[in-house]
């Protein structure tokens, strides 16, 4: 895959539920495009055995998270399931002042700060195919007890609801083309996944997630 840089490159937020599939797409994406980079997040919340610091995020205590939100560090910031998330200004500018374009993965608490800020951001939503598959997802992960995973999924919910503040929308069915369609997104050939056109396409699959 290729994308289009400008001189300051730029900024795609991609959201989803969790259990979604961002984090698995962005990576790719990352793999397949040498011309985008991932502004590593803060967050409170514990580490998990297969992940790096400063690389998969910034894991620091909530004192240290406080502390940069009181100066301003962040160009966003959200607490999830109990845990805070940031991405930090000095990530972004990092990437941007070297013509790469910037891709965050944040929640929709995020997506709507950075809309305000930088309003010329592009945002892109990920859905699962069903909820069925979406808790089949969480369980396989094997990181989380029964009532993590009960907690998750009603957040989910909470977090489809907010998809039409989104300027695109992918369907996480098949990881192949759901990643082909992230890339062109990128690319600025996906007018068929503009968040219109894509609610008439799926409408029933919306309708039975927000159930």
């Amino acid at each position: 895959m290729t994308s289009k840089t400008s001189a300051r490159g730029h900024l795609f937020i991609v959201a989803a539920p969790s259990g979604a599939g961002k984090t698995s797409l962005v990576k790719a994406l990352i793999e397949s495009t040498p011309s985008i980079e991932v502004a590593v997040s803060h967050t409170t919340r514990p580490k998990r055995p297969d992940e790096v610091d400063c690389v998969d995020y910034h894991f620091v205590t909530p004192e240290i998270f406080r502390e940069m939100q009181n100066q301003d560090a962040f160009i966003e910031s959200a607490q999830v399931f109990g845990n805070l998330y940031g991405t930090s200004r000095e990530a972004v500018e990092s990437i941007a002042s070297r013509g790469h374009n910037i891709i965050l993965e944040i929640d929709w608490q995020g997506a709507q700060q950075i809309r305000q800020r930088l309003p010329d951001s592009t945002h892109i939503f990920i859905l699962p195919p069903s909820l069925e598959a979406l808790r089949a997802r969480l369980q396989g992960r094997g990181q989380d007890d029964p009532h993590i995973i009960h907690t998750r999924m009603d957040e989910a919910i909470n977090e489809i609801s907010h998809y039409q503040e989104f300027d695109y929308l992918i369907i996480n069915d098949d990881f192949n083309i759901a990643l082909r369609d992230l890339g062109r997104i990128v690319d600025g050939k996906a007018a068929d996944l503009l968040l219109g056109a894509q609610q008439k396409r799926f409408q029933d699959l919306i309708a039975a997630l927000l159930a």
